[in-house]
């Protein structure tokens, strides 16, 4: 067998954020590696993701997720290498998706480790278009959101890895109409040209609810949300009666330290009949099986396109996250190590 590292680095949370995360609260620290137990792996990691959702982990409050832990190591989407393994069913050279990112080393029961096949897509797709990030968009528009063939759907955050992969579902799936929003220029050409939606625009480049009356006429059924604020106003205007809204996530409000307002508009959801549904990826893990199918279908055909932004270096795992923060990925941002 392989000699083992003796030790690998992993990121602990040493202090709670209050709005912008800081990079003092945060600390980069060498952890013993050891042998696996009885029935477990021990897994060099490959990637790890940042994902908004792990924001609110960082506040001391009761959430759908446990905080952080106070110096102990963050915890998220990674895939490895097995290294080794005292369990059935996984080997040596095996690679995997688990929960144990922000680190170098991971050991954990196998039971919390799954076989990835790396003939599908490149192992870092196992985090965004492969992985819960795209289960998040496919449960979220079919299921949460009953989308059906000839809809007009408006995705906000549309340049990220949700968003993305939500606006290229709904058209392969026959949507009348796909608009998305983005924070700049570039992000907007890249939604019209490469990812075939029929319209996008810049939301700093004016009012979002006029942008998105221009760019759906005929007003929307179907509005992925992942920012919030103005962009929930907008489409609540522009929804058609029974439009649908899945909100998965608000990111324009994570870092608020003063109350936000609600949308001054949400009567409108008793006359347009509206329903507007939160989601979790979690309370969807059985559609896994054929979300795997389709989208490696798709990915394999070329309907299906998506972006990655890579900042190499587990040193770099803090500046990965605050840029994510900040709008400054395109597609999926995963932290690759060396």
């Amino acid at each position: 067998m392989t000699a083992l590292p003796a030790s690998g680095r992993e990121w602990h949370l040493v202090a709670r954020p209050h709005g912008w995360p800081k990079s003092t609260d945060f600390a980069l620290r060498e952890a013993p590696v050891t042998e696996p137990d009885e029935g477990g792996v021990l897994v060099r990691n490959k990637h790890f993701s940042v994902d908004p959702y792990m924001r609110g982990r960082m506040n001391d409050v009761k959430s759908y997720t446990p905080p952080y832990e106070l110096d102990h190591p963050m915890d998220g989407a990674a895939v490895g290498e097995v290294i080794a393994s005292r369990a059935e069913g996984l080997a040596v050279g095996d690679h995997v998706v688990h929960r144990l990112g922000w680190r170098e080393y991971a050991q954990m029961p196998a039971m919390y480790a799954t076989k990835v096949d790396g003939s599908l897509a490149p192992l870092s797709a196992f985090l965004g278009v492969l992985g819960m990030t795209g289960l998040t968009a496919y449960a979220g528009l079919f299921e949460t959101a009953s989308f059906k063939e000839g809809d007009a759907v408006f995705v906000s955050g549309a340049a990220g890895a949700v968003g993305s992969q939500v606006g290229q579902l709904a058209r392969i799936k026959g949507a009348s109409r796909v608009i998305g929003s983005a924070g700049s220029d570039d992000k907007v050409k890249l939604l019209t040209e490469e990812y075939g939606f029929d319209a996008a625009f810049n939301y700093k480049n004016g009012s979002i609810r006029e942008q998105l009356k221009q760019a759906a006429p005929d007003g929307i059924d179907v509005y992925f949300e992942n920012v919030g604020g103005e962009h929930l106003e907008a489409a609540l205007s522009s929804f058609n009666v029974h439009g649908r809204a899945t909100i998965c996530g608000m990111i324009s409000q994570y870092n608020s330290t003063e109350a936000t307002p609600a949308p001054r508009n949400l009567a409108l959801v008793i006359g347009k009949r509206l329903r507007l549904q939160g989601m979790l990826t979690t309370d969807h893990r059985a559609l896994m099986p054929r979300f795997v199918e389709d989208v490696s279908g798709w990915l394999a055909s070329g309907e299906l396109k998506y972006r990655e932004t890579t900042v190499e270096g587990i040193e770099n795992g803090f500046d990965a996250f605050l840029g994510l923060l900040r709008g400054e990925n395109t597609g999926k941002m995963i932290v690759t190590l060396n």
